[in-house]
């Protein structure tokens, strides 16, 4: 090997293996019982859909739906809707909850980097803190361009970086760090890397900031969840000794207390997100 071919080489960034990751990732949200924290971001479903404007009768995906807030009020605006994750046990969980309110939704396993639809076959394709989680952000979106019809929307809810969950996954990082090359889930949540990843496509992007307020009974209950229930805080936590289990426990304390704004002892964090709205050219 000449010496030029040898420098090249070792100056090629790595290569990422999305698919290590990405099973790493499903194991993280398969643990614990994401349903009990997702349950309580209803109301980001809610308010998604009412500024998608969704009408009776349209066809809407739902990616990496988790336990269905978006498919669920996408339900109650009689659309045609289809709810997809990759993790069954959270597929189940929404077909519970459709079933306990009587609404029709087609639930069906699928990875958010490779849907199983046709081109062009949704009115409406969204996510609500689930799709920015994919390891691959570039295959993901373009698999949502690829299934929304040409002048129809993508909805998305994301975490911003200065967020309370944003700050919540850099706390993380900082004492397990992510792996090498893959980027911030929390860019999902700033318009520079939404134009990047849909602006091609895209012949209008509105991004608005929006809060979503975490309410628990005390920071200590809010962290107890999260450890139970959350899988990346839960998995986080088991990959660390008591002493470094200590020491990500009053980083966490700490940063509530920096976005807690009740001083009664009950926990109201407002988090950040961005709500997106991208109409497909």
């Amino acid at each position: 090997m000449s010496p030029s071919m040898a420098a090249a080489r070792q100056s090629r960034a790595p290569e990422i293996d999305f698919a290590a990751i990405k099973t790493r990732q499903q194991g993280a949200w398969s643990s614990g019982d994401y349903a009990v924290v997702g349950t309580t971001l209803q109301i980001v479903g809610e308010s998604l859909c009412e500024t998608l404007d969704l009408r009776a009768g349209q066809k809407v995906l739902d990616v990496a739906a988790g336990n269905g807030n978006v498919s669920l009020a996408a339900a109650r605006r009689w659309c045609d809707v289809t709810s997809t994750d990759y993790v069954p046990a959270l597929l189940a969980r929404g077909r519970e909850r459709a079933a306990a309110e009587g609404l029709a939704i087609d639930f069906r396993e699928a990875d958010a980097e490779n849907l199983p639809f046709a081109d062009a076959s949704f009115d409406a394709v969204v996510s609500t803190f689930g799709v920015m989680f994919t390891p691959d952000q570039e295959r993901a979106a373009a698999e949502m361009i690829r299934v929304c019809r040409p002048g129809g929307k993508i909805g998305l809810a994301n975490w911003t970086p200065d967020g309370f969950i944003g700050q919540l996954f850099k706390t993380i990082g900082a004492h397990l760090p992510p792996p090498a090359g893959v980027r911030s889930p929390s860019l999902w949540g700033t318009r520079a890397r939404l134009v990047e990843l849909f602006g091609p496509h895209a012949s209008a992007i509105v991004a608005e900031p929006r809060r979503f307020v975490f309410r628990y009974h005390s920071p200590v209950h809010w962290l107890d969840i999260f450890k139970t229930y959350y899988g990346p805080v839960l998995k986080a936590f088991a990959a660390l000794d008591l002493s470094a289990q200590a020491a990500l426990t009053a980083d966490l304390m700490a940063l509530v207390g920096r976005f807690n704004r009740a001083n009664d002892g009950y926990m109201a964090a407002p988090s950040e997100y961005l709500e997106v709205v991208i109409t497909r050219r």
